[in-house]
């Protein structure tokens, strides 16, 4: 069964990560994908990979609200709509301490991973209430949006600000048939993370398992974007204002008790 058929999705860092893997998988599903992104080569090698006219690339830097636009209007332009936006575009920021922090660094953060998805938020859904379209409106969060000590300080705050703005977003929406949702995921070895950590993929899923509560799964981008999918299709329809955790646990336990 596909599950998106006939509908148009915009995934915004869709050139890698969990990005990519929405990517692939919405197109299985039926999906008309534009990917946005500033990784040219990654999204030019995705779509040489994939070979199909369902998928485009539109370059966009979400800090840029012109250029967020200009990623919504060639959605709707090459495919005639826009039914689901994936807003998972986003940085790692600084690893210092707070102590440390370049605050330039943090509100670059900021900018990408907060005032991006509302820019991204704004103009896709802009588009959905003029054309009569029940969207959904997806958001690539964190465990660092629901707890302290998860992530770094600028990527927790920027993280954090996202559910708000959801939560904001779905108040103002659902009178026009939109959903609005966050996915909050645990580590998964993306560019992003191994980048940002220093680390080879296997190391990263080598921690995520010692410190996650799920014991027996290692956690993929996949798995992620299995979750974007429910999400963007109408097997969700009335879902929305969620943080949905994909974390096996991680937020909603302490470790603290042990019958050991």
């Amino acid at each position: 069964m596909y599950r998106l058929e006939g509908k148009v999705a915009l995934i915004t860092g869709g050139a890698s990560g969990i990005g990519e893997a929405a990517a692939r998988l919405f197109l299985e599903h039926g999906a008309r994908v534009v990917i946005a992104d500033v990784q040219d080569d990654l999204a030019h090698q995705l779509i040489t990979s994939i070979d199909s006219n369902n998928i485009s690339y539109c370059r966009c830097d979400v800090r840029d609200e012109k250029q967020v636009e200009a990623a919504v209007s060639h959605a709707v332009t090459k495919y005639g709509s826009l039914d689901i936006l994936f807003s998972n575009a986003g940085v790692m920021g600084p690893m210092s301490t707070l102590l440390d922090m370049d605050l330039d660094a943090f509100d670059n953060t900021m900018s990408i991973n907060a005032r991006g998805v509302a820019a991204t938020i704004k103009h896709s859904a802009r588009v959905m209430v003029a054309k009569g379209i029940r969207g959904s409106i997806i958001c690539t969060a964190s465990v660092a949006a629901s707890i302290g000590g998860a992530g770094p300080h600028a990527y927790t705050a920027s993280k954090h600000a996202m559910i708000g703005l959801m939560r904001s977003a779905c108040n103002e929406l659902g009178v026009y048939g939109i959903r609005v949702n966050c996915i909050s995921p645990f580590g998964v070895a993306t560019p992003l993370s191994c980048a940002a950590y220093n680390l080879e993929p296997s190391q990263v899923e080598a921690n995520c398992c010692e410190t996650g509560n799920l014991k027996g799964v290692v956690l993929k981008a996949k798995h992620v974007a299995e979750v974007a999918l429910f999400l963007a299709s109408d097997e969700s329809v009335y879902v929305s204002g969620q943080n949905l955790g994909v974390d096996g646990g991680f937020t909603v336990v302490s470790h603290s008790y042990s019958v050991k």
